[in-house]
Order: structure tokens, then sequence, then C-alpha cells
């Protein structure tokens, strides 16, 4: 292997739906970046029950039944928190198909979610595609307003600069 440049670390969308920026997520504490820089994915409007898949390869470190971490082996941490207050659903609608410590690949399914359950219970299904810790603008791709398919690209972050 040669010493090259290590290369931009790609974040596949967990969901299929439309981009939208983080600062539009309802939620103050995404819209804010305070947790890091992404985007969001809502899903479509005719969405039926989805499987939330791993954004990026690496160890889920957290995994709930609406929201999880997976670590790349670079130190990268990406949460998807699927829907918004979904937290207070106690896992209703949703279905863990990862376990904390598990390696994943991108694509592996992670949590499954039923959309039109979400929405019949007042809740918004954007779901928020953050890297941890990461100051706003940190990561480039995919524009606001685009379609997404399930895996498909949704950002690049930079690799670290020493």
């Amino acid at each position: 292997m040669s010493s090259a440049a290590p290369a931009a670390l790609r974040v596949a969308s967990p969901l299929p739906g439309r981009v939208i920026a983080l600062a539009d997520v309802p939620d103050p504490v995404f819209a804010s970046a305070l947790v890091g820089d992404g985007v969001a994915v809502v899903p479509h409007d005719d969405a039926a029950v989805l499987t939330a898949v791993a954004p990026l390869a690496g160890r889920v470190v957290k995994i709930m039944p609406h929201a999880f971490i997976v670590q790349h082996e670079s130190g990268p941490a990406v949460l998807v928190h699927v829907g918004i207050d979904t937290v207070h659903l106690k896992g209703e609608g949703f279905t863990v198909h990862a376990a904390k410590g598990d390696v994943v690949a991108v694509g592996d399914a992670m949590v499954g979610v039923d959309v039109p359950f979400i929405r019949s219970k007042g809740l918004d299904p954007c779901c928020p595609v953050v890297v941890l810790d990461t100051a706003a603008g940190a990561v480039t791709g995919t524009a606001a307003g685009a379609s997404v398919a399930v895996g498909g690209l949704l950002f690049t972050l930079p690799p670290a600069t020493a």
C-alpha cells in the first residue's frame, strides 16, 4: 500500500428520500449543528416500512430503536436519528436489526422503521445524518432538494489534516 493521502470518507444515505439542509431540520439541536455537521433525509410521502442502513463501514457504538451511531475505523462517528422526537415512541414502530459492537458494511440493515406509523403519531420522519463533533461546513455533498436512494452518496467528510 502506498503512502497516498487518505481519501475523503463517503457517507451513504440510510434511507431513500429527499435531502434537506441540516439547518432546515425541525429540531434546534440538529438545525444548529450542536452535535455535528451533516444533512437530513426526508422519506418520500408514499414511504411505507423502510430499513435504515449503515451509512458507512465501521463498528456500531450505539443503537436504539430510533437512532444509531456507526464509527469508522479512521475515527469519525456518524449518528443516524430516524425521525424527530421519535424517542417518545419508546421503540414502537421500529425494529432493531443490529447490536452494539457489530461490525457493519455500508448498506447493512440497522433499523426497520414504519414511516406511516410515525406520521400517524404526528411526528416528523425527517432523518438527520450527522458526523459527530464536526463543525458546521465540515461535510460536502448532495445538494438540498436532491432525491437520494438508500445507499446513495449523501456527503463526504474530507480526511483530517495534521
